[in-house]
């Protein structure tokens, strides 16, 4: 425009609108290009950015969007983080809040797993209840007893007592079995040609 008015490149400064203006140039790479209004010869509002490189051209961001996408990348990876930790939060009424990691699974399954004897009661405490069950045995004494597992209880008036046999009877007999199993085995034939029990 300003060589069809055949006036200098001074006029341009003079003039009002949008322009674009060489910003930088590092030739024959990168080019940057501003569009901008012109008010008057000394006030321009800059309205965009263009840069140029390798013969494509970009339209820069402005501070704006700049600002608003960085926020929000870093809100996204605060988010997320938040809600991968809360995955791992466990709550329990009796136990309340603790971290429950799946690495920590995997790191448990690999493990060969020794196995802790937990005691639930000391040697004090377990002393203490026999005294009081015996206790309440002796003031409340059972009504029925269950002789063996899976029958029906019996009242303790119907239960039979037997007389408990005197320990040198007891004696006599384990040593009559002791004879008969040593004659059984003499009987037999030689040890070579006796079966083996497995």
């Amino acid at each position: 425009m300003v060589k069809m008015q055949r006036v200098t490149l001074d006029h341009l400064n003079q003039m009002v609108g949008i322009e674009y203006i060489l910003l930088h140039a590092q030739e024959p790479i990168l080019f940057i290009i501003r569009k901008q209004q012109r008010q008057s010869p000394t006030q321009v509002i800059p309205l965009a950015d263009y840069y140029i490189i390798a013969g494509v051209i970009y339209q820069a961001p402005d501070l704006g969007s700049v600002v608003n996408s960085r926020v929000l990348t870093a809100v996204h990876g605060i988010q997320s983080a938040f809600e991968e930790a809360l995955s791992y939060c466990r709550y329990h009424p009796s136990k309340g809040y603790w971290w429950h990691f799946k690495d920590q699974e995997e790191r448990d399954k690999a493990k060969p797993k020794a196995k802790k004897k937990e005691e639930p009661s000391s040697i004090f405490q377990k002393q203490r209840v026999d005294a009081l069950l015996l206790d309440l045995r002796q003031k409340f004494p059972p009504k029925f007893v269950q002789q063996k597992p899976g029958e029906k209880p019996i009242p303790v008036d119907q239960i039979k007592k037997e007389p408990e046999p005197a320990p040198e009877a007891v004696k006599q007999e384990e040593k009559e079995a002791a004879k008969i199993t040593q004659q059984s085995t003499s009987t037999k034939g030689p040890p070579e040609k006796r079966m083996r029990l497995q």
